[in-house]
């Protein structure tokens, strides 16, 4: 075997073995626009009810995104119930983006439960649907979650 096989099978090997404690997932929009209608599911299940958990919106812009803020409908469905929350995420101060950027692409990952909590075993469905007066938002390459186990 070579070398460098070796270290690749080695490599798979091992991270097979850890467990992730992360689930991440966004939609992309291919032309850039996110219109009001376009609604986006995401769903995860969840197994160890022993951790805590936080909660990310995940949303990637162009530079040329107008707003400092998003305004977005959470339609959750969690093994018991189901509810939705409508929320504003800032995304930007009087002088700069808050996300991180990449020459001209801003991402954000923000947390949309205050303190961290504890899930039931089942199935989750977050589904997001941005809200703002402007029908088709301009300048949006992707928007998703983030379900993020607490490390204690």
């Amino acid at each position: 075997m070579k070398p460098s096989l070796f270290f690749i099978a080695a490599f798979v090997f091992i991270t097979s073995c850890t467990t992730l404690d992360v689930y991440e997932k966004t939609t992309a929009f291919p032309l850039h626009q996110w219109k009001s209608k376009e609604l986006l599911p995401f769903t995860f299940t969840i197994k160890d009810t022993s951790s805590l958990y936080n909660f990310y919106v995940v949303l990637r812009h162009e530079d040329a995104y107008q707003y400092k803020n998003i305004w977005l409908n959470i339609k959750i469905k969690d093994p018991d119930s189901s509810y939705s929350i409508k929320r504003e995420f800032t995304l930007a101060d009087n002088t700069k983006w808050l996300g991180t950027g990449m020459d001209d692409i801003i991402e954000h990952r923000i947390t949309f439960n205050s303190i961290p909590i504890n899930l039931k075993k089942g199935d989750y469905t977050f589904t997001l649907q941005q809200i703002m007066r402007e029908d088709t938002l301009q300048h949006i390459l992707n928007a998703g979650i983030r379900v993020e186990k607490v490390k204690q």
